[in-house]
C-alpha cells in the first residue's frame, strides 16, 4: 500500500518573541489570527495554517525557511506593506516567465528577520 502525500496543511516557524511575531503577522501582513494557544499563535494561510512557537530545543532555534505569500496585485501589496512600515528587502521585480505567465517578487523581514516573500504571477 502506498501513501499519498499532501496538500500542506501547516508550517511551524520558530519565534524568540511570539506576541510581537503575531502581532506583526496580524496587523502588517493582514494573516486572520486563527487562535492562540500554550504561547503559540496559528494564522490562517488559504488552506495552510501557519504555527508560531518558540523553539523547544536548540536544534530548533535558526532562521525558518521562506514563507512566500501570493497576492493577487504586487504593486497593491507593495504599497499596503509601506503604509505599514514592512522592512522591504527590495521593490516588486520580474524573476522569471513560465510560458505565458511572469512572477514577480518582492521580500520583506519580520521583527525576527525571517524573509518573507511576495509573489504575483501574471499573464505575460
Amino acid at each position: 500500500m502506498t501513501a499519498a502525500f499532501g496538500p500542506l496543511a501547516q508550517v511551524a516557524v520558530t519565534f524568540h518573541d511570539v506576541p510581537r511575531a503575531a502581532a506583526w503577522y496580524r496587523d502588517v501582513l493582514g494573516l486572520p489570527l486563527v487562535f492562540e494557544t500554550g504561547g503559540m499563535a496559528f494564522f490562517g494561510m488559504g488552506d495552510v495554517r501557519l504555527m508560531m512557537t518558540a523553539p523547544e530545543k536548540p536544534e530548533f532555534d535558526h532562521p525558518a525557511s521562506v514563507l512566500y505569500f501570493k497576492v493577487a496585485d504586487i504593486t497593491a501589496a507593495y504599497a499596503t506593506l509601506a503604509e505599514r512600515d514592512a522592512a522591504f528587502e527590495d521593490a516588486p521585480h520580474l524573476v522569471g516567465k513560465m510560458g505565458n505567465t511572469e512572477i514577480w517578487m518582492f521580500f520583506v523581514r519580520d521583527p525576527e528577520l525571517h524573509l518573507i516573500g511576495i509573489t504575483e504571477e501574471r499573464a505575460a
